[in-house]
């Protein structure tokens, strides 16, 4: 119960910091519309929304390109938020228009970053589809460590201002430092989330077994923009607390007041040998 409470108090800290620049969560709305042109625009002339006997080696190449494409416009406004964050917690007052222009500041790290980690995404995936069960277990073993390892290289590289290949060594290291093998915080918010959005999934299956047109129209309507509205604010709350956790990590404590130092010392206990 006690790593609970302290997931619920830092969530709650995070949401603290949202409240003070609530149009902040219109970064990950544009980062999802971006996303959603960027992909028609490359799927609709390549023939992948026409059907696999129209592919051929242009089309693939195009794909990987889609894949690099779509992780840079994620990492950008996750940049953004970032930015946006560690500047309200260091006591200024961001806006949309200085996120973007903070991030665009970081716009090599940010494709070399996209590009590591499209490619770590697409040989992960690549392997899993060749793997056996016990195979499968391990790849996703392996992926999730890289998750956690690199969870610090967009608020290293912003806050410090150094490149990718340093970022992905300091999050690394204040990873070992402050987490040890206690992930808790992560799970904790990645529950927070399911049960944000339980709600909005039930709503969907009970409109759905409806039957009935209209109501299974509405209900299928209020769902999707529930859900949309839960991972929007997910997003930012997640890109506050990377922030926050960059600086517990790397000093021991997380400037602005918004956040208690002991709740980070409960939730990162490494482990005891």
């Amino acid at each position: 119960m006690g790593r609970i409470a302290t997931t619920i108090e830092l969530a709650k800290a995070s949401w603290s910091v949202l409240k003070a620049d609530k149009e902040l969560v219109a970064l990950p709305v544009m980062s999802g519309i971006a996303s959603v042109v960027v992909a028609l625009t490359f799927l609709i002339p390549t023939g992948f929304l026409r059907g696999a006997e129209s592919v051929g080696t242009l089309e693939y190449i195009l794909l990987a390109a889609l894949y690099l494409a779509m992780a840079f416009i994620t990492i950008f406004f996750n940049t953004a938020l970032v930015y946006a964050a560690n500047e309200r917690l260091s006591g200024g007052d961001p806006t949309i228009g200085s996120a973007i222009s903070g991030a665009s500041k970081h716009l090599p790290q940010i494709f070399v970053w996209a590009a590591i980690s499209a490619t770590v995404s697409v040989i992960l995936k690549s392997l899993q589809e060749r793997a056996g069960i016990l195979g499968r277990i391990v790849i996703g073993i392996v992926g999730l460590a890289w998750t956690l390892i690199t969870f610090l290289v967009i608020p290293v590289f912003v806050i410090e201002n150094v490149g990718v290949r340093e970022a992905l060594s300091r999050s690394g290291n204040l990873f070992k430092k402050t987490w040890g093998e206690n992930v808790a915080a992560q799970v904790g918010f990645g529950l927070l989330g399911f049960l944000a959005s339980l709600p909005f999934i039930l709503i969907a299956v009970g409109s759905l077994s409806s039957g009935t047109g209209a109501l299974a129209a509405a209900g299928v309507v209020i769902a999707v923009v529930g859900l949309v509205a839960v991972s929007v604010i997910l997003a930012a709350l997640n890109a506050i607390f990377q922030t926050a956790l960059y600086h517990y990590a790397s000093s021991g404590s997380v400037p602005g007041g918004y956040f208690n130092n002991d709740n980070f010392a409960h939730a990162f206990v490494p482990r005891r040998r």
